[in-house]
């Protein structure tokens, strides 16, 4: 795999002629949006074809799957453009291998909300392990709410190889935390146990196949009382052959002299869990300081601490998959960011004719542009660079895989890099 990154003057045509890969392939592979105006450092993933196949009529992707000896998921992670597709074409070009040194297997998480579109879940499930659902509120009174109906997803999922996750915190959609909820249910033992069992139902009536649990701020004085509420968990998930999961949003202090993450005993979690989700994600809040969401500088030092205490095969390495734009100067506590995609980041650079920047430690893009109201703006995103940089991290640390934040919208550059890199485990 090469990562190139776009220069003054070039185009995606001297780019394609100079790695003798046609400009549609490019665009394609990487979802481009800009084509026409590429930004200084953008970033291209360029990956050959080892094997490609001309479709023939009466193909059907199982019949090209066993001519060839893959899977169907690997044909549509090859080529995922088919997933658009009601039926396939005679005559289209599709890569049936990519020349890879892939060796290790990772296991893959996706969040997503209920009414996420179904053609993005669609093209996204033949890269997932596990399909997090974001659909279930855990009151103080020990109810389990659910926001919509999670049956299509359930049953997509399923039909994709993935399993589905039930996941249960005390957060809303707009990521806001019910604190005091989050309390009582840590020092209320009879609260847990009629959490669990109601999660137990919702997942059996459902068809879940595990359930994933969230505790806002974790801190040195609840973390005792959360692992005996996932200690009882893990008993009862555990004798009805479900898995479990936890996620964790390590307690981090950012200002403008850096970040630094609080140094609690893991360990006490991690025994009654089948994997922890280390969370780089901010779920829907936008009022931080504006920087790199979790910066691998930060990562790295986080993950030297777990491994150290917990089983490095049962950890998750989050990783959030948007861009967040900030206005100036950034005002604690007022300023929010809005949310936006890799390629909308891009596209603004692009427009502005602005040279995206890259911060090393952080492994992250960026870079400042003044809106037509005069205000100037700094955004912060990542690109190929930047998923390549903590996607290293799962071989480096030997863990479990990664857990993405969210996959409401289709990240082919994202999805390419891991595609190329790594086989993904079905489970």
């Amino acid at each position: 795999m090469i990562i190139h990154i776009v220069q003054s003057g070039e185009t995606i045509y001297s780019i394609s002629e100079y790695y003798k890969i046609s400009a549609d392939r490019l665009i394609m592979e990487n979802g481009i949006t800009n084509p026409d105006n590429l930004a200084i450092g953008q970033t291209i993933v360029i990956v050959q074809p080892e094997t490609t196949y001309k479709i023939r009529p009466g193909d059907s992707l199982e019949s090209i799957a066993k001519q060839h000896n893959v899977s169907p998921m690997e044909l549509l992670r090859n080529n995922p453009f088919l997933s658009d597709q009601k039926q396939l074409y005679a005559g289209e070009t599709i890569v049936i291998q990519y020349q890879t040194s892939r060796t290790q297997s990772i296991i893959t998480s996706g969040y997503t909300f209920s009414y996420i579109d179904r053609s993005v879940l669609i093209k996204t499930l033949p890269f997932l392990s596990y399909l997090t659902i974001f659909n279930y509120k855990a009151t103080a009174g020990g109810e389990i709410i659910p926001a919509a109906d999670d049956a299509e997803l359930i049953q997509l999922a399923v039909s994709y190889g993935v399993s589905p996750i039930m996941f249960v915190s005390t957060l809303t959609e707009d990521g806001m935390v019910n604190r005091e909820a989050n309390y009582y249910i840590l020092n209320n033992p009879p609260i847990q146990d009629m959490l669990i069992q109601n999660s137990l139902q919702v997942i059996k009536e459902k068809g879940y196949h595990g359930i994933n649990i969230y505790i806002d701020d974790i801190n040195y004085d609840n973390i005792d009382n959360l692992s005996q509420y996932l200690k009882r968990a893990y008993q009862v998930f555990h004798s009805e052959g479900y898995t479990i999961l936890i996620t964790i949003t390590p307690v981090t202090n950012v200002n403008n002299t850096g970040m630094s993450f609080d140094q609690l005993d893991y360990s006490r979690l991690s025994e009654y869990v089948d994997g922890i989700i280390f969370a780089s994600y901010e779920w829907a809040r936008t009022f931080g300081y504006p920087s790199s969401i979790f910066p691998v500088n930060l990562l790295i030092d986080l993950l030297k601490f777990v491994v150290t205490i917990i089983p490095p095969e049962k950890i998750f390495l989050g990783i959030t998959t948007a861009g967040y734009d900030w206005t100036l100067p950034y005002i604690p506590g007022a300023s929010g960011a809005t949310v936006l995609t890799n390629n909308d980041a891009v596209q603004i650079a692009a427009e502005n004719n602005i040279a995206i920047q890259y911060n090393k430690p952080a492994q992250s893009p960026y870079f400042y542009y003044v809106d037509s109201d005069e205000v100037l703006h700094v955004i912060w995103f990542k690109d190929a660079r930047s998923f390549d940089a903590r996607t290293m991290l799962v071989p480096e640390f030997n863990l479990q895989g990664l857990s993405f934040w969210t996959i409401m919208k289709f990240d082919a550059q994202m999805w390419f890099v891991i595609n190329t890199q790594y086989y993904i485990k079905k489970l």
